[in-house]
C-alpha cells in the first residue's frame, strides 16, 4: 500500500466534521497520555483545545528539549530560479506574472555561495521554480558539484521529480528534499493550479513516496496555511507523515508551517490563521511525534519568532532571500514572497543564545552515510 490508497479511503468533510466535533473531554485524554496518535492530532487541532494551549505549549516544550536538547539548527535558502511554467494563483513565480525571468549560471552561483559561507551557514536550502527547459536534473547536478565542496547539508526545493532522479540527486549528495502538498483538498487544488505540471495532484501527492523509495535522508512536509481549512489541511499532513514514518522508518521528516504572504499577483488567502492557531498546530505536532523537526522561517514576524523558540521549533531561516540572486548578483529582482523577518544572521543567532539556547550550523555531514555504508 502506497500513500494514495490510504489518502483515498479517507473523506475531507468526515475528517473535517470529525475535528470540529472534539470535545474538552477529547483534549484532556489526549493531552494525558504518553504516546499519542492521529485520534488524539486531531483533538489537538480543534476549537475545543484552544483553551489548552497554555498546557500543550509546556509539554511541547518538554519533549523537545528531551529529543534535540536546548538546540535550533540554523539554514538558509538560496534561490537559483525564479523561472516557473506553472500557474499557481499564491505564488509571485506563477508564469502569468509578468516579471522578468532569472537563473543563474555558474558564476552567479559562486557569487551566492561565497557570500553564504562567509555567514557561517553550512545548511542551505536551494529552491527554483518549474521550468524544465532551464531548470532540469542537467542544471541541479551542475549546481551540486559547484557547491557540494561548500556546505556540510544541503537540502532541494524544487518540482516534484521521478524516482530515478531522485536517486541521482542524492549520490550527488543532496541530504533532504522538501515537497508541500500545498493542499490536500483534491476538489479545490485544481483551482489553485490550473496551469502546468504542477496541477498534477496525483504525481505531486506520490512524491515523498519516490523520496523515501530512492534513500533521501529527510523529507519535508507542509501545506500552505491559508489556502483550505488548515485543522483539516494539516491532519492529512499528519496523516501523510504518519504513513511515511512506518513505511521509511529510516528516514528523518521535518513540517514547515508557511502562511501565505504577500507577492507579486496573488490571491489573498482563503482562510485565516492567526500568531495562537499556528503555535497551537506547532505544539500538536510536537506532542503526537517526539522525532520530527518542526521548521518556522522567515514568513513570520519578529514578534512570533521571538516567542517560538521554547515551543517545540527545532530548524529556523535566518537572513533570507526569496529571489535568486538575491543576496549578492542581483538583490532588487523579484521576491516569490514578503520576508516577515528581516532581521540579520547575527541577530538570529543573537536571539537564539538569549533564550538560552545553541545555535547549530552543522548537524550532519555526508562522512556519516559514508561511514554508516561499511558498517
Amino acid at each position: 500500500m502506497n500513500f494514495t490508497t490510504l489518502f483515498q479511503n479517507t473523506n475531507w468533510d468526515e475528517v473535517k466534521s470529525s475535528i470540529y466535533a472534539k470535545t474538552a473531554r477529547d483534549v484532556e485524554r489526549a493531552l494525558a497520555k504518553e504516546k499519542r496518535d492521529l485520534e488524539d492530532f486531531k483533538a489537538l487541532i480543534s476549537p475545543a483545545a484552544e483553551p489548552y494551549l497554555e498546557q500543550m505549549a509546556q509539554i511541547s516544550h518538554q519533549l523537545t528539549q528531551k529529543r534535540f536538547g536546548k538546540t535550533i539548527q540554523l539554514y538558509t535558502p538560496m534561490y537559483l530560479s525564479n523561472e516557473c511554467n506553472n500557474i499557481c494563483t499564491y505564488c509571485g513565480f506563477s508564469f502569468d506574472n509578468k516579471i522578468r525571468r532569472k537563473t543563474l549560471n555558474d558564476a552567479e552561483i559562486r557569487q551566492e555561495v561565497d557570500f553564504l559561507k562567509e555567514r557561517g551557514f553550512n545548511h542551505i536550502l536551494l529552491v527554483t521554480g518549474e521550468a524544465n527547459h532551464t531548470v532540469h536534473m542537467s542544471y541541479f547536478k551542475h549546481a551540486l558539484e559547484l557547491m557540494r565542496t561548500d556546505f556540510a547539508n544541503i537540502s532541494m526545493e524544487v518540482q516534484p521529480l521521478d524516482l530515478e532522479e531522485y536517486k541521482e540527486l542524492h549520490e550527488a549528495g543532496v541530504y533532504s528534499v522538501l515537497v508541500y502538498q500545498e493542499t490536500y483538498h483534491q476538489d479545490v487544488y485544481k483551482a489553485y493550479h490550473p496551469k502546468g505540471k504542477k496541477s498534477n495532484f496525483q504525481y505531486r501527492l506520490d512524491t515523498p513516496d519516490r523520496c523515501g523509495e530512492a534513500g533521501i535522508h529527510k523529507i519535508g512536509l507542509g501545506v500552505l496555511l491559508g489556502l483550505e481549512d488548515w485543522r483539516t489541511d494539516s491532519f492529512f499532513c499528519a496523516m501523510h507523515l504518519d504513513y511515511l514514518q512506518k513505511t521509511f522508518w529510516q528516514t528523518k521528516y521535518s513540517i514547515s508551517f508557511p502562511r501565505m504572504r504577500p507577492a507579486e499577483g496573488i490571491i489573498e488567502p482563503n482562510v485565516i490563521v492567526g500568531d495562537r492557531e499556528l503555535v497551537q498546530l506547532i505544539c500538536a505536532y510536537r506532542l503526537m511525534n517526539e522525532d520530527v523537526e518542526l521548521s518556522v522561517s522567515t514568513r513570520e514576524s519578529e514578534h512570533f519568532r521571538n516567542h517560538v523558540i521554547p515551543l517545540g521549533v527545532t530548524t529556523m531561516s535566518a537572513g533570507s532571500k526569496t529571489n535568486p540572486g538575491g543576496y549578492v548578483v542581483e538583490p532588487e529582482s523579484l521576491e516569490q514572497f514578503e520576508i516577515s523577518d528581516e532581521r540579520s544572521v547575527e541577530e538570529i543567532a543573537a536571539l537564539i543564545k538569549q533564550n538560552g539556547y545553541e545555535a547549530v550550523w552543522k548537524d550532519w555531514d555526508r562522512s556519516y552515510s559514508k561511514v554508516a555504508d561499511h558498517v
